[in-house]
């Protein structure tokens, strides 16, 4: 996590706590300060090495990094055996040694690449367009390269989407306050937290990005974003209750500022029916769902991931609800049926999605065949 808690105690702390002076280890205060000298957590080397590491965030977030990617690497390690990165052509990255990864959508031989290359293509692209003044617009486009691979145009995912969240978090770490950049990796960071498993440090990354924005004066638009993930924080620690209110107040929110057709307010629809879903309110959410559903494939495409997402929640809304009709478990069934082959072509078989979608394919057969056989049947 970034460094957002007392070194020596764990409190949380504000944005303006102490701090050493010589590598700006932040504590709660003075009395926390000497105990983590007392302890041998913090002395005159490790302040040192620290300080020259940059200082407590940038040393912290290059470790966090290095340690990343090295949990990718292995992860990866069967599929990328005997290949090379397509960006520097080595098997082993010249400078860190670190392996090859690969969680996209790519397949055969293309898409392994090093983190690290990864990184620096992303850190190079989005530098360019600021120093040429190119405008928001591209900027945004290129910082794109942070969480999704230019060959497939998908999404990085688990913990390669966790590793180069800490690649930019370690990029941007020094810049100012105001600037747009460290708000940025601050999501990427949180986002490849929560996509690898990581929800507790993920919830105080979103946290800390929240905090920031109020300070900044963000726009609603731009602070629904961040509640937003804040809310897939809550859900992923099982706060399902937290996560619903937050959900219907940023659907709400959404709602107001973008018309039913906009791709922010049909991912904050799917949102909040899987909160609703998840806690058994599934006529509700399959309601919403049904508003939504046929939009967007016209408005996304039908390969769209958003698109294969809200078909996959449409299928539960109706295959988990015990008081479905017999047609609308056929429907459910139907609706995997055909978003399965059209999410295993766009995103890969191992993709998290294209997996659920294939489980809740099963489940929804079982549920069907149990729904059509007769009663006291073998």
């Amino acid at each position: 996590m970034i460094r957002t808690c007392c070194a020596a105690c764990g409190t949380p702390l504000a944005h303006t706590a102490p701090r050493c002076g010589d590598c700006h280890t932040r504590y709660c205060g003075r009395e926390c300060q000497k105990q983590h000298w007392k302890d041998g957590g913090h002395n005159k080397d490790i302040c040192k090495k620290i300080k020259r590491g940059g200082g407590a965030e940038k040393y912290h977030a290059d470790t966090k990094c290095a340690e990343a990617v090295a949990v990718a690497v292995e992860k990866c390690a069967d599929d990328t055996k005997g290949q090379t990165c397509y960006i520097c052509t080595e098997a082993l990255h010249w400078k860190t040694k670190e392996g090859l990864v690969r969680g996209c959508a790519c397949r055969g031989t293309a898409g392994f690449a090093h983190v690290s290359c990864l990184a620096e293509q992303a850190r190079i692209l989005v530098a360019e367009a600021e120093e040429n003044n190119l405008g928001y617009k591209v900027v945004n486009e290129r910082r794109h390269r942070w969480h999704t691979c230019r060959l497939c145009e998908q999404k990085y995912y688990g913990v390669v989407r966790c590793a180069l969240g800490w690649a930019c978090w370690k990029t941007y770490v020094g810049r100012p306050e105001g600037d747009a950049a460290p708000l940025v990796a601050m999501r990427q960071l949180g986002n490849g937290l929560n996509d690898a498993g990581h929800p507790e440090d993920a919830l105080l990354v979103r946290e800390a990005e929240l905090s920031l924005m109020r300070r900044l004066g963000a726009p609603e638009r731009d602070m629904l974003v961040v509640q937003s993930n804040l809310a897939n924080s809550y859900h992923s620690l099982g706060k399902l209750e937290e996560a619903l209110r937050a959900r219907r107040e940023i659907h709400s929110g959404t709602s107001k500022l973008f018309p039913l057709q906009h791709p922010r307010t049909l991912l904050e629809a799917n949102n909040y029916a899987a909160s609703l879903a998840l806690l058994g309110r599934f006529e509700e959410a399959n309601s919403l769902m049904r508003k939504m559903k046929p939009v967007a494939p016209r408005v996304l495409g039908e390969s769209n991931e958003l698109t294969l997402r809200i078909n996959w929640m449409y299928a539960i809304s109706l295959f988990d609800n015990d008081n479905a009709t017999l047609e609308e478990k056929r429907e459910a069934v139907t609706t995997l049926e055909e978003t399965s082959p059209t999410a295993q072509r766009v995103l890969g078989g191992a993709h998290p999605l294209v997996v659920n979608i294939e489980r809740h394919l099963r489940k929804a057969r079982a549920a069907l065949r149990a729904r059509e056989e007769p009663s006291g049947a073998p």
